[in-house]
């Protein structure tokens, strides 16, 4: 009877620990993007860096004015936590920040 009431108490501990657990690739990938500028951004890309292309632009249609912020969720399967980040302005100058560890951060501001 104390065996059994035992098994099924580490069973369920057990079964909390599994269902709780993290896997250490399941970090969280989402950064907050600050425009502290005087220009909007127009178009905005972030790519894992292995990636040789930029992808498409994550604002889509949106913009993100000055003193604007956005949240974005850089997960894409891959597991990586550095990315390169491509922001382009409405006056037509393009910032590239490369290698930034976005599990790590969770605010990328662009002053």
């Amino acid at each position: 009877m104390i065996f059994r009431r035992t098994l099924v108490v580490a069973l369920a501990a057990l079964t909390i620990t599994a269902t709780t657990a993290i896997p250490a690739f399941a970090q969280d990938r989402k950064v907050r993007i600050v425009n502290n500028t005087s220009f909007t951004i127009v178009r905005f890309y972030g790519s894992n860096k292995g990636s040789k292309s930029w992808e498409e632009d994550i604002l889509g249609a949106d913009v993100l004015g000055p003193g604007q912020s956005v949240n974005i969720n850089f997960d894409d399967g891959t597991g990586y936590c550095k990315f390169d980040f491509k922001a382009v302005f409405n006056d037509g100058e393009e910032l590239v920040s490369k290698n930034i560890n976005i599990c790590e951060i969770g605010t990328y501001n662009y002053n």
